[in-house]
């Protein structure tokens, strides 16, 4: 190939570009900021390696995170050269080490035929093995024992390497040895076993790890910031002391740390390769000027960080809008009628993204959204009615009111586990063939000589009797948390405390429910709503916002995802909402090491995904964990420089005289008991929801208090300060109301 073709090859590149695209063979990290380019700086980069002769198509080894990321990158290769690259080791961590273990099966002790488990297949087996160690799912949740294995393989750790804390952990130690053997025998393997395996190969078998160190001269890996510990030990290995390792990623958008992440392979990649310097790409191709004024200066707070300060061509562009809302409902219904507004403007939906920390989040935005006829479409999830947990519980909601709904029972009739496997279900149903009656009435005949079926249908007995004389809200706390679903999510690793928020947030709609204006219309007979036909009523509502508004392939729709999902992705215009203390910073991050600087990264990535409009939004008030909180705005608004900020509102946070409702757990017994506390009370002067002043701690709001008279107690949420406890007697003259 010619000087021409290289040149041609390289033109268009900015100043940082060209010096990591031609950095020399010797390890280097590419700081690549967000919408810098870095998946052209990656295929260019090979390419131009590649045209020079420094490397052929068989000794460049480039891994990326997702296979979507892998095509991209050989697409975009197969346009730049004149040759194929299908040959060249290109694909995920996982993909790669499928590919080494296909090529020395036999030196992974592997049959040449092994199969590979997807993560059903994976919880299917551990379902099997438990079954067969007489061990029972309520003693180890099998969900709970796959997060455990898959933990330890991917810190590179067998189980005999791990010594047990207590008595359970030291049964999972037990159980992980069993699955091993159980797929040592069956010639299977996980994901996270194609990782490990291939590194313990190229680990203990000299041969075969020389000729990779030999052949491969140039790794280059993609989203380093991203690497977990044996993915990195994985890559050292195969690099060995000369292959020219070209790391790429952004220590900035790093967020990963519950999946195994660790930034600090940044750090430490830097330190063993004796990389002096990274090379930093900060010329944003995708944001204006205000949007990455916002961002940088919010990340500049982390003091972990490697450093680097995005800039862009653009211009300043719109400033950011910042709306504060009374509460969560007025909130949503900003966003609508912005999103409303935009579209009318020219915008297509699918060119606007609402953005929330948590899940359980979009339950009130897709409410206001059905309401006004958006379509919409949930980003790497399900819609709030149609995720695991809230079908359980509505399932259960269901038989509440009807015990003889056949779909119901069988959805959750072992769910959470109670001993109710097949065999007993299939006797269930040869019972009412035989009787002609309802599974229902079947599980009640049976219940008088089988224990377990007899718990089930003294729960629904329970529920029953309660579904008439409470009401909806008290109801679903009962359906959500005597049910066991909660306790059920909270043994189990993983997604667990995202599913009790879901289940949490149910609870919330019921409160907020209000029959009247759902459309559903009470039977003849029944003058007014009862607690049954509310019930109907907000079943079909969850029903008709469950089917509707879902947009199809291909449809113009408006996004909602979680900041989470949302990275990698960019929109004209993004509404970033519930930017709360206590939900974005989460409260579980606060309490965490390093936890605060992971939440400003997922911040610093939530506003990057803005091309030339970004909403900041919150609510003074919102409905979590079934409890009304009053909030102050996220510190992560408060880094924001005011001159690149617009404020759409002027809500003073003041609560003084509005209504809060709140679940209250009574600790003797398992069922929630649902309470209105008036919020207008006088508390030696103060009142719930007032903004404060302290001397010392900055402003507050206050979030409890208790003893009206002098000397009252306030519960004060100071933010950044934390949550304070005073006493009126001694602390009224230092503090100070705000209108």
């Amino acid at each position: 190939m010619n000087n021409l073709s290289s040149a041609n090859l390289l033109s268009g590149l900015n100043n940082e570009q060209l010096a990591a695209v031609t950095w020399p063979p010797e390890p280097a990290l590419v700081l690549a900021g967000a919408g810098s380019g870095k998946t052209r700086v990656l295929t260019t980069r090979i390419a131009w390696l590649l045209q020079t002769g420094q490397a052929s198509i068989h000794s460049i080894l480039a891994v990326t995170f997702t296979n979507k990321a892998a095509r991209e990158m050989q697409l975009r290769l197969s346009t730049l050269l004149p040759i194929s690259v299908r040959a060249m080791w290109l694909g995920t961590f996982h993909g790669l080490c499928h590919r080494f273990l296909r090529l020395h099966y036999q030196q992974a002790q592997l049959p040449r035929t092994f199969q590979i488990l997807d993560s059903g297949d994976q919880l299917a087996v551990i379902k099997r093995l438990l079954k067969q160690l007489n061990i029972a799912e309520e003693v180890i949740a099998p969900r709970s024992l796959q997060g455990f294995i898959n933990a330890q393989k991917e810190a590179g750790l067998r189980a005999p390497r791990l010594n047990g804390s207590d008595p359970h952990e030291q049964r999972l130690i037990e159980c992980y040895a069993s699955y091993d053997d159980l797929c040592r025998q069956e010639g299977i393997v996980d994901f996270a076993e194609l990782m490990l395996r291939s590194y313990e190969v190229l680990q203990t078998d000299d041969v075969l790890r020389t000729h990779y160190q030999n052949r491969f001269n140039h790794i280059l890996i993609d989203e380093f910031q991203d690497t977990n510990k044996l993915q990195y030990q994985w890559l050292k290995l195969l690099a060995g002391d000369h292959a020219a390792i070209f790391a790429v990623g952004d220590d900035d958008q790093s967020i990963y740390r519950f999946r195994g992440a660790e930034v600090e392979n940044m750090a430490r990649f830097m330190r063993e390769f004796k990389v002096s310097e990274p090379i930093k790409l900060e010329q944003n191709y995708r944001s204006v000027g205000n949007i990455l004024i916002a961002a940088n200066a919010v990340i500049a707070n982390n003091a972990a960080r490697l450093g680097k300060n995005l800039r862009t061509e653009a211009g300043n562009g719109e400033k950011i809008r910042v709306f504060k809302a009374i509460n969560d409902v007025e909130e949503a219904q900003f966003v609508v009628d912005e999103v409303k507004a935009l579209n009318r403007d020219g915008l297509n939906f699918i060119q606007m993204a609402v953005l929330y920390r948590s899940n359980a989040q979009s339950r009130i935005l897709e409410q206001a959204l059905f309401r006004a006829g958006i379509p919409y479409k949930i980003y790497g999830g399900l819609r709030f009615y149609e995720r695991q947990e809230i079908k359980h519980a509505l399932a259960y909601l269901r038989l509440a009111i009807n015990p003889d709904d056949d779909n119901a029972l069988l959805r959750v009739i072992n769910v959470p586990a109670r001993g109710i496997g097949s065999r007993t279900i299939e006797t269930i149903q040869a019972t009412a063939t035989d009787d002609n009656t309802s599974l229902w009435q079947a599980a009640q005949k049976l219940a008088v000589k089988h224990n377990k079926i007899a718990i089930f249908v003294s729960l629904i007995n329970n529920l029953q009797a309660q579904a008439s004389q409470t009401s909806l809200q008290e109801l679903m706390a009962a359906v959500v948390y005597d049910s066991g679903l909660v306790e059920h999510y909270r043994s189990q690793k993983g997604e667990h405390q995202e599913r009790i928020n879901n289940l949490e947030e149910l609870i919330n709609a019921a409160i907020a429910f209000k029959p009247e204006e759902s459309g559903f219309e009470p039977p003849a007979e029944d003058e007014v709503y009862n607690p049954i036909t509310s019930v109907l009523a907000f079943l079909n509502s969850a029903t008709l916002e469950s089917g509707e508004h879902q947009a199809g392939q291909g449809e113009d729709a408006l996004q909602l995802m979680t900041v989470h999902a949302a990275k990698g992705l960019e929109f004209d215009a993004v509404f970033l909402t519930g930017l709360e203390e206590g939900l974005f910073p989460s409260e579980f991050s606060l309490a965490e090491r390093d936890g605060l600087e992971e939440e400003r990264r997922l911040m610093y990535v939530a506003i990057t995904r803005a091309r030339k409009r970004l909403y900041l939004s919150m609510a003074e008030q919102r409905l979590l964990h079934g409890k009304t909180h009053f909030a102050l705005s996220s510190r992560f608004v408060d880094e924001i420089p005011a001159e690149v900020v617009q404020h759409l509102s002027a809500h003073s946070f003041s609560l003084v005289g509005r209504q809060q409702s709140t679940i209250r757990t009574n600790p003797f017994h398992s069922r929630s008991v649902l309470a209105d506390t008036p919020v207008n009370d006088d508390f030696d002067g103060f009142q719930l929801g007032q903004n404060v002043h302290h001397e010392r701690f900055g402003t507050g709001v206050i979030i409890d208090a208790s003893h009206k008279a002098e000397g009252a107690n306030l519960t004060i949420n100071f933010g950044k300060q934390g949550i304070k406890e005073l006493n009126t007697l001694f602390a009224k003259n230092k503090l100070t109301i705000l209108s």
